[in-house]
C-alpha cells in the first residue's frame, strides 16, 4: 500500500488523508480492519466470543494471518456459537487439525473448545459481554504517541486473572488487553488519528445481524 511519512506521534498519512497507526498502513485487509472494527463493541455473545479466540489464536503469529484465516475460522467453528462449539469431541478436535485453512495448533483448538464450556457455565451468574465489560477501566487517557500505547494494564491483568480462575485458557493480560481495545472497552487510538468508521454494507469484517 503506497503511504506517506510517519508523523512525530508515530501515524501514517494515507492517500485518503486519514491518519493512521503503522501496522494498520501495511494492507488493505488491516486497514478495513483498523476503519471498520477495531474499538467497536461486539453485540452478541458470538461476536464477543469470536473476538476471544480469535485473540488466543493469535498468539505468537500476526493479527493479519488471523484475519486472513477469519471465514475459514468462522465455517469451522460454527460462527462462533458457544454451544455448538463447547459439544465438540475428539472427531471435531481431528478435523480442525487437519483443516489446512485454519491455524493448526492444537492447544489452540483444545483451548477455544474449553473456553466455549467456561462461557455456558458463566451464563449462569451473567453474559459474556457484561461480565468481560466490568473489566473496563472507569477512565483512560489515549496515548498521544505510538511509544507511549500500552500493550498491557492493570485492568487487563485483572481479567485475565479471573478467566484463568474460571478455567479459560490463551487468555494472559496482554492477550486480554488487546481484546480489550479491540473491543472498545478502552479507547487506546492514538490523539489524532482517524476515528472509526461506519460499516457499509459491502464490508465483510463483521457480523451485522
Amino acid at each position: 500500500m503506497t503511504t506517506f511519512e510517519l508523523t512525530p506521534a508515530g501515524l501514517v498519512l494515507g492517500v485518503d488523508n486519514r491518519l493512521r497507526p503503522q501496522w494498520a498502513t501495511t494492507s488493505q485487509l488491516l486497514q478495513d480492519y483498523y476503519d471498520y472494527e477495531w474499538g467497536r463493541p461486539p453485540k452478541t455473545e458470538s461476536e464477543m466470543f469470536e473476538r476471544i479466540v480469535l485473540e488466543g489464536f493469535q498468539a505468537g503469529l500476526s493479527w493479519e494471518i488471523v484475519l486472513k484465516k477469519r471465514p475459514a475460522f468462522r465455517e469451522a467453528f460454527c460462527d462462533f456459537e458457544v454451544d455448538r462449539i463447547a459439544s465438540f469431541g475428539e472427531a471435531d478436535v481431528a478435523k480442525l487439525l487437519a483443516n489446512p485453512d485454519i491455524i493448526r495448533n492444537q492447544n489452540k483448538i483444545r483451548a477455544a473448545i474449553n473456553n466455549a464450556q467456561r462461557v455456558q457455565q458463566l451464563r449462569a451468574e451473567t453474559d459474556l459481554i457484561t461480565f468481560l465489560q466490568n473489566f473496563a477501566p472507569v477512565a483512560w487517557e489515549r496515548p498521544t504517541s505510538l511509544e507511549q500505547a500500552k500493550t498491557k494494564s492493570a485492568e487487563s491483568a485483572a481479567m485475565a486473572r479471573e478467566l484463568r480462575r474460571r478455567g479459560f485458557k490463551f487468555v494472559g493480560e496482554t492477550t486480554c488487553f488487546a481484546l480489550m481495545e479491540a473491543t472498545g472497552m478502552i479507547d487506546n487510538r492514538i490523539v489524532g488519528a482517524a476515528a472509526l468508521l461506519d460499516v457499509p454494507d459491502s464490508n465483510g469484517l463483521l457480523q451485522t445481524s
